[in-house]
């Protein structure tokens, strides 16, 4: 079979670039539900829902084109962890299916609001959690047996997956948090301030703690992050995370900034997923099966490539239209303005 290196790199760039960018779209919708519970107000659950209204159904474009993509140019990962992850892959989408009714149906019905603002949270919440799941399932390594999965179905529930589970809950929390200091004002923006400052510190407590336990997962991990020559190229990453972190709270507090704190926490994201790159590549399976051990035929890689690469320009020109066209502050009586 023949297989191109540069097209097996140029595609796992492409599925990152693709869930990264879902991370940052769907990462503030989902926190937007996970802050609802410590938003008890009507009017303002009402404003914060009405701030990602616009925008929130077009995100899970991302995570279709992720696990597409992964399907079309890796078919043997596809194969592999698709079994490995049936169980947090299927809650996620259930999730996202209770947390997307949730949210159309709780402007229809005065009786039951309540209840879908609940279902709101739950799907938010358990939608985070899953995805931070199945990071964790994949950092720790997957069974594999030949060209299939050899473990069983519990396999990705550790301690290791849970922790990363929350920790996903509370970065989309803080990305939810900054993103309502950006659209709101008054109160619910302070209140906003405060969470995402607590957030803030549980999101960053996390990457440290996550970052501790990853070398001693697979030697490999080990090699990249504090042996040499590897720890030269990791370095960058954990200071740059401490400056951004510092950056970030002193938006939040001192400053007082708008726009900054949450284009902060995203590059924040951005420096979590430059970790998980230096911990994984070339590996698609670590440290089982590469990019390029899974990668499909030549052939079949440049035909959807070329198709992908038409797609995704028009994907990323129409979603930022909507976040230009909606890009000011949510007003709570007449939306925006």
């Amino acid at each position: 079979m023949e297989v191109s290196i540069a097209l097996s790199i140029a595609w796992a760039a492409l599925l990152v670039l693709a869930v990264f960018i879902y991370v940052v779209l769907d990462g503030f919708d989902l926190g937007i539900g996970i802050l609802f519970g410590l938003v008890p107000e009507r009017k303002n659950r009402d404003v914060m829902m009405n701030s990602v209204a616009p925008v929130w159904d077009g995100n899970e474009t991302w995570l279709v084109l992720g696990g597409g993509g992964l399907f079309a140019a890796f078919p043997l990962a596809y194969a592999i962890l698709m079994p490995a992850l049936y169980a947090p892959v299927i809650a996620m989408l259930l999730a996202l299916v209770f947390r997307g009714v949730a949210f159309e149906f709780r402007w229809r019905t005065e009786r039951w609001l309540k209840w879908w603002d609940r279902a709101f949270i739950i799907g938010s919440t358990m939608a985070a959690f899953s995805q931070g799941v199945i990071l964790g399932a994949l950092l720790q390594g997957v069974a594999v047996d030949g060209r299939a999965y050899g473990g069983g179905w519990w396999d990705w529930l550790s301690p290791f997956s849970f922790l990363t589970g929350i920790a996903v809950v509370a970065g989309y929390a803080l990305l939810g948090a900054t993103w309502l200091v950006m659209k709101t004002e008054g109160p619910l923006q302070e209140k906003a301030r405060k969470l995402a400052w607590g957030f803030g510190v549980a999101t960053v407590a996390f990457i440290v703690i996550v970052s501790l336990f990853t070398p001693w997962l697979e030697a490999t991990y080990h090699e990249r992050w504090l042996s040499t020559p590897g720890i030269f190229l990791a370095a960058p990453v954990p200071i740059a995370v401490a400056i951004i972190t510092l950056a970030m709270f002193r938006s939040l507090t001192i400053h007082k900034h708008e726009y900054r704190p949450f284009i902060l926490s995203l590059v924040l994201f951005a420096l979590c997923f430059a970790g998980l790159g230096i911990s994984m590549y070339p590996y698609i399976i670590p440290t089982e099966v590469t990019i390029f051990e899974a990668a499909a035929p030549f052939n079949s890689q440049i035909f959807m490539f070329v198709g992908a690469v038409i797609l995704i320009p028009i994907i990323l020109a129409y979603t930022a239209l909507a976040y230009w066209v909606f890009r000011g502050k949510i007003d709570p009586e007449e939306g925006y303005h």
